[in-house]
């Protein structure tokens, strides 16, 4: 089931993404035409907490009404939201090797560029990438960030005012259900509620100040509207393996990023593990894989400029695009 938030009206609502991902069927309006609210369907929130009786009750709506073209609207149309407008929690981790090898060095550069020195530019580009340093293996890694920034699809990221150099990543994420502490790996799945798509817009110069500090990131990553999920929720039954789907950037229509979610340092089973020790896992976080290796500019070099507008599109997850501007 793929599962989206979209706003009807002034009214939030969710509903079940069908027809080749064209139409979104109004489970609010599905509830109201047999007769009785469903207080599961108040919420993407409310649907995950509800549990799997939830989820059962959705799809029977569907097999009843969803022939009712009265009770789907165009995704075209919709003003589709982010699918949890505000998680619980939000985590995002460093998990493909090659992003962590390459984004330091990203910065070094990034650096070296803001200084005019070429001679420095030049030294860095020589080095080698040398060994993945031994904590990555030891056990996930991620931060912590505001899950109030959230916003979805087709929206327009504000470019924050103290920064000059603009970047996306990426990457993809889970939902997580069923409240839980100390979750062995081997029962992470049942806290995974579903996969969406993560660009973590990031503000490259503030953050290479301020990762100095050995503590963050903070503005480089937090600012309004600046952590962009969607376009939907994709249920872990539909996905099939999670660590084997294609993955693509592009700007402005041209591709610049190639990944695959495969190679992951730790599976989002073993991050949940490893975040749930003695620490409440709440249902609706979300929890992020971190950039795909050469997934950003930081990696290639090749930054966002006011105007541009960027699709990440995953396999058997959709796409997510945005647009960039300066204030």
């Amino acid at each position: 089931m793929k599962l989206a938030t979209f706003k009807s009206g002034s009214q939030e609502k969710i509903g079940i993404v069908h027809g080749g991902d064209t139409l979104l069927f109004d489970l609010v309006a599905a509830a109201s035409r047999s007769g009785s609210a469903n207080p599961a369907f108040a919420s993407m929130l409310a649907l995950i907490d509800a549990g799997d009786a939830a989820l059962e009750q959705a799809a029977k709506a569907f097999d009843k009404h969803g022939k009712d073209e009265s009770l789907s609207v165009p995704v075209a149309t919709a003003e589709i939201l982010a699918p949890v407008p505000e998680p619980r929690q939000m985590r995002d981790g460093m998990s493909f090797p090659l992003h962590i090898l390459q984004a330091p060095r990203g910065q070094l550069k990034l650096a070296a560029r803001a200084k005019g020195d070429m001679t420095e530019l030049a030294r860095i580009e020589a080095e080698p990438l040398g060994e993945l340093p031994e904590v990555y293996r030891k056990q996930p890694i991620y931060y912590i960030t505001n899950r109030f920034s959230v916003r979805g699809t087709n929206t327009t990221v504000k470019w924050p005012r103290y920064s000059q150099v603009m970047d996306y990543e990426l990457e993809f994420g889970i939902i997580t259900r069923n409240k839980g502490a100390n979750i062995s790996a081997a029962k992470a799945k049942d806290h995974i509620f579903g996969y969406t798509i993560f660009n973590d817009f990031s503000a490259r110069d503030a953050q290479r100040i301020e990762m100095e500090g050995r503590l963050g990131p903070a503005k480089g990553k937090s600012f309004d509207g600046g952590n962009v999920m969607g376009p939907w929720i994709v249920t872990p039954d539909e996905i099939g393996d999670p660590y084997k789907l294609k993955m693509e950037a592009r700007v402005n229509g041209e591709m610049r990023s190639q990944g695959v979610t495969e190679g992951m340092l730790f599976s989002f089973e073993e991050i949940i593990a490893h975040v749930s020790q003695d620490e409440t896992l709440m249902p609706g976080e979300f929890i992020g894989s971190g950039t795909v290796g050469n997934g950003c500019g930081l990696e290639l070099g090749w930054y966002l400029e006011h105007g541009d507008t960027i699709e990440l599109e995953v396999e058997k997850i959709g796409i997510l695009k945005n647009r960039v501007e300066r204030q």
